[in-house]
């Protein structure tokens, strides 16, 4: 009997599988009517072969080669979807193709969140309540015909709604990035989404313009996402109330909006923390979208959305209802895009986080930025959240724009505290002058956190306010061109400690 080369790796590739029980009963889509040719929509085929593979107990739902046009796909409990080497699954676009993707959840309230965080079934891939599903292997998921658009929140403070930096946009300019939720009825703007369930694995493939979120992960348990690639037009993974997750050997490409970031929304009607979260071993960029995929690395693309410079970071906020609590973000690589941003707004608590060998390369704005903030965005009683228990270490970042030192900023009586940051290196680009050194910014409390809000900050190495027993040790800092401002500010940081960390410019 002679055994084909796709024989051999498809069956290598169900040896690896996470569960071996789905592994042993394998579904071929094409046995249900898939196509595989661009043309024919097949999410209908998809669909019936993991509604077989799941009234069987269980099963691996195989995409061989070939290009898979689709709306929404179903995930089942004990499933596991193969893409195998050379099948896309592809968008389809309601504009062109005969079809619209599953409707949003009707019931949601959305006043304390944006349309894209409330609904998951108007997702290209989504799973509602599913346990052990995966989707693994070497294809592709082409988020073309999705939508990266959604109207936000209901909330109208208007401060803190929106960063700062977009006050200049028109009403049209605001409209364009926010639409109605009536304009997303039948469109697509996720490429996977999840609420609920627990034990799920994602690993292998690669997304490309994965729409608002390429991965949502909502109230989510036992989630392990490894070694994907996702280069997209907005955010890339975001986990939203979850617990025991790790992401690990990713590579996030989304120079509009953040590449990995960790929420607690109002999503699933309370306030929920994340909690036990583990990024490891991650890159993150923000050149031009597609770019990374094709290995140009382009950098064309200067400002995002929000009218700052490019995003792709790695980010706690800035939904955050639920706080956070025990994450890890260790051997993590930033490339031409914002810094590390921990921040907490709208109530909830961040405690015990550490942040360790970190490399940064062209950061966009700040390496660093801490923020506690007053937005509250959140129903009525919802108070001033804390942080406290921060330790960031190993940390080398180059090529840091002059206006954004390294920063950490509490509020009048609520101090973030126990903070330490340990063996950091940061090199700027230099050019601030006298006047910017005498500037004092203001406490902004509402306002949603970035690092551009509080403009030009009077110190270019670290800049500290409301902060207690603060703990600087071996802090190194230079300028490529003189910069007429202070290393260091402090402002109301009582018990601060300072060890092995030289002051001059």
């Amino acid at each position: 009997m002679t055994i084909s080369r796709r024989d051999m790796f498809l069956g290598m590739t169900l040896a690896a599988l996470p569960f071996p029980a789905q592994a042993a009963r394998r579904f071929d889509s094409r046995d249900f009517g898939a196509r595989g040719n661009g043309v024919a929509i097949d999410s209908g085929a998809i669909n019936a072969a993991i509604e077989a593979a799941s009234r069987s107990g269980g099963g691996t739902v195989v995409l061989p080669r070939g290009r898979y046009l689709c709306f929404s796909i179903r995930l089942r409990s004990h499933v596991t979807l193969l893409l195998g080497e050379g099948a896309v699954i592809e968008a389809a676009d309601p504009a062109r193709h005969a079809g619209r993707y599953d409707l949003p959840e009707t019931g949601i309230d959305q006043l304390y969140q944006d349309f894209g965080h409330s609904h998951w079934r108007n997702s290209l891939i989504w799973g509602d309540a599913v346990e052990q599903v995966a989707i693994t292997g070497p294809g592709m998921i082409h988020g073309i015909g999705l939508t990266r658009d959604g109207p936000g929140a209901r909330w109208k403070k208007q401060a803190g709604e929106r960063p700062l930096s977009m006050r200049g946009m028109t009403d049209a300019q605001i409209a364009a990035l926010e639409p109605d939720a009536a304009a997303m009825q039948g469109l697509g703007n996720k490429a996977i989404a999840f609420k609920n369930g627990c034990d799920i694995h994602l690993s292998g493939f690669t997304i490309l313009k994965g729409g608002h979120f390429a991965i949502l992960a909502t109230g989510t348990r036992g989630l392990r996402i490894d070694g994907l690639t996702i280069d997209t037009d907005r955010d890339g993974i975001d986990l939203d109330c979850v617990r025991d997750v790790v992401v690990e050997r990713c590579r996030v490409n989304s120079p509009n909006d953040d590449a990995i970031v960790l929420k607690s929304s109002h999503a699933l009607g309370r306030a929920i923390a994340s909690d036990n979260i583990l990024i490891r071993d991650c890159d993150v960029s923000g050149y031009d979208m597609g770019s990374l995929i094709d290995g140009t690395r382009r950098t064309t693309q200067q400002l995002a959305p929000d009218r700052d410079r490019v995003t792709g970071r790695i980010k706690l906020g800035t939904e955050s209802n639920g706080g956070y609590r025990n994450v890890r973000i260790e051997d993590c690589r930033f490339t031409r895009c914002r810094g590390l941003a921990l921040e907490t707004v709208d109530g909830g608590v961040m405690e015990n986080i550490v942040a360790r060998r970190l490399t940064m390369r062209d950061v966009t704005t700040a390496p660093l930025f801490l923020r506690l903030g007053d937005r509250r965005r959140g129903p009525e009683g919802t108070g001033i959240g804390a942080v406290r228990h921060v330790e960031i270490s190993d940390v080398d970042a180059r090529g840091i724009d002059h206006r954004f030192p390294a920063a950490i900023a509490g509020l009048p009586g609520h101090r973030i505290a126990d903070v330490t940051l340990r063996d950091i290196h940061l090199v700027y680009r230099g050019g601030g002058t006298a006047t910017d050194a005498a500037r004092a910014p203001a406490e902004l409390a509402d306002a949603y956190p970035e690092p551009s809000m509080f403009g030009i900050l009077p110190s270019w190495a670290l800049w500290a306010r409301h902060a207690e027993r603060l703990t600087i040790d071996h802090f190194t800092a230079e300028t490529m061109t003189a910069d007429a401002r202070p290393p260091f500010a402090f402002d109301d940081v009582p018990g601060l400690t300072l060890r092995r960390t030289p002051l001059g410019n």
